[in-house]
């Protein structure tokens, strides 16, 4: 479910206000978030979460072809939902890398790579790409605004185009669909 996070902050590195020539993104001080909603009959009973994903590594080329490329660690994405118990935390980190969500023993990886990106207006772009997690790759679409010489945005995605049901119990359900936002730094 918070897969989609990665697709997000590669998307952001869409850098052309830079200087032709390829960047390493600021790992330390780039960030990735995904919010997962709920949905069901008791939805009011259920909590919406909210997950940290640390960039492991990228690149954004900003020469006449733009291209990004970020790589995410799985295993390492946290749950830090701020209304919840230690012990909920824990038990929501637990299904997300499990093999019922993400995996993450089986397919530590997720990463996006751009295919294509297209100004669309001052200080903004929207990026193409694909997305791969746990195994699977889709095409995805993120809409990047450059601010404060950071590069930040949001995209949505699908859990279930990647194969995965959105857990839950009878009643209260984690939602399909869940936002990414970031933002992304370049390297000095």
């Amino acid at each position: 479910m918070m897969r989609t996070v990665f697709l997000a902050a590669a998307s952001c590195v869409c850098v052309q206000g830079m200087s032709a020539q390829q960047h390493n993104i600021d790992t330390q001080k780039s960030t990735l978030t995904i919010h997962v909603g709920k949905s069901g009959a008791f939805s009011g009973l259920g909590h919406e979460h909210e997950v940290r994903a640390p960039i492991q590594s990228g690149t954004a080329d900003t020469g006449s072809h733009p291209a990004v490329e970020i790589r995410v660690d799985a295993r390492e994405l946290r749950v830090i939902d701020k209304d919840a118990s230690e012990k909920d935390r824990a038990e929501v980190q637990k299904t997300m890398l499990g093999p019922e969500v993400l995996d993450s023993e089986r397919h530590p990886e997720i990463v996006f790579k751009s295919t294509s990106a297209e100004p669309a207006g001052q200080g903004r772009w929207t990026l193409r790409g694909n997305l791969t997690m746990r195994g699977q790759t889709r095409p995805v679409t993120v809409q990047v605004t450059l601010k404060d010489f950071r590069y930040a945005g949001q995209a949505t995605v699908k859990q279930t185009d990647f194969g995965i049901k959105p857990p839950g119990k009878a009643g209260v359900r984690a939602k399909d669909e869940v936002r990414i936002d970031f933002e992304v730094s370049m390297a000095s």
